[in-house]
């Protein structure tokens, strides 16, 4: 957390910065863990100001903010990260200001909790190289069938931690990995080099549908209240979950069945044990 949802709409809730100039970056004085902030600031400072955002993409779990000198700031939020255009939740966990002029927005901040993520510019070739199809699988909003087929068909693992490996496919995190499977019809504990091709195609359906459905709601705010919007508002996917989290709960699609918790590469994994039969269902 935050996963694509998240990162996606944080991605959103900054668009109004493309076009704006940026007249300076800063690290912010901070008492907490340090975070990774490269290059060092003064460098980061004259590469970047002057220069005019030109794009606002992703990559996985990251947002990039593409400036016209065909540099690209990354910020990695990780646990507890947050792009913001307004006043954050706390002011002792501010981590990095991009301040701006000529638009609507004035300044871009980076506030984390835990200290976990990440702020880093890179040059079009180090960000190819570092975020390329080679180091980042295929993004989740837009896999297919046939890309998951062939970079998980023949592995060993068990589906749902295979969902978790970005360089399969991107974005994916362990929330909406249970709610995938579960919208699916497939154990999570089922062997990736088992699935059949109807079920990577239920697999692939289910991804867009999970997390398109999720953006729309703008992610996931659990318990810790920690996830927030580029205007520090709470999402609202938590209230719909099918699965994550509702251990003892009555299923949402069959009703007859409990929701059950089971532990995969020390990760809580949630599913329905009549819905997603070890060998396999049809998506519905």
């Amino acid at each position: 957390m935050p996963e694509l949802p998240e990162v996606e709409t944080m991605r959103r809730g900054i668009l109004a910065a493309v076009g704006c100039r940026v007249t300076d970056v800063a690290k912010l004085r901070c008492t907490r863990k340090p975070i990774e902030i490269s290059p060092t600031i003064a460098q980061f400072r004259r590469r970047v100001r002057g220069a005019t955002i030109s794009e606002l993409s992703r990559a996985g779990k990251r947002v990039v903010i593409w400036l016209d000198t065909d540099d690209a700031i990354v910020i990695e939020p990780r646990m507890t990260g947050l792009v913001l255009v307004v006043d954050p939740p706390t002011t002792e966990h501010l981590r990095w200001r991009l301040q701006l002029e000529g638009g609507d927005v004035d300044e871009v901040l980076y506030w984390d909790r835990r200290g976990l993520g990440n702020v880093r510019l890179f040059s079009r070739v180090e960000f190819e190289a570092t975020f390329g199809l080679e180091k980042l699988g295929p993004d989740a909003l837009s896999i297919s069938a046939e890309d998951f087929r062939s970079r998980l068909g023949t592995s060993r693992r068990e589906i749902k931690p295979a969902l978790l490996d970005q360089r399969a496919v991107a974005g994916i995190g362990n929330i909406y990995a249970s709610e995938i499977l579960h919208v699916a019809g497939i154990h999570p504990a089922r062997k990736c080099s088992a699935m059949t091709r109807r079920q990577w195609q239920a697999l692939a359906t289910a991804t867009h549908m999970v997390l398109e459905e999720a953006i729309r709601y703008e992610g996931s705010t659990l318990g810790d209240g920690t996830y927030r919007n580029a205007l520090n508002e709470e999402g609202g996917y938590q209230n719909e979950h099918r699965v994550y989290a509702r251990v003892d709960e009555p299923c949402p699609r069959c009703t007859g069945a409990k929701i059950k918790r089971i532990v995969q590469t020390q990760r809580s994994t949630f599913f329905c044990g009549n819905c997603q039969k070890r060998a396999g269902a049809i998506l519905s």
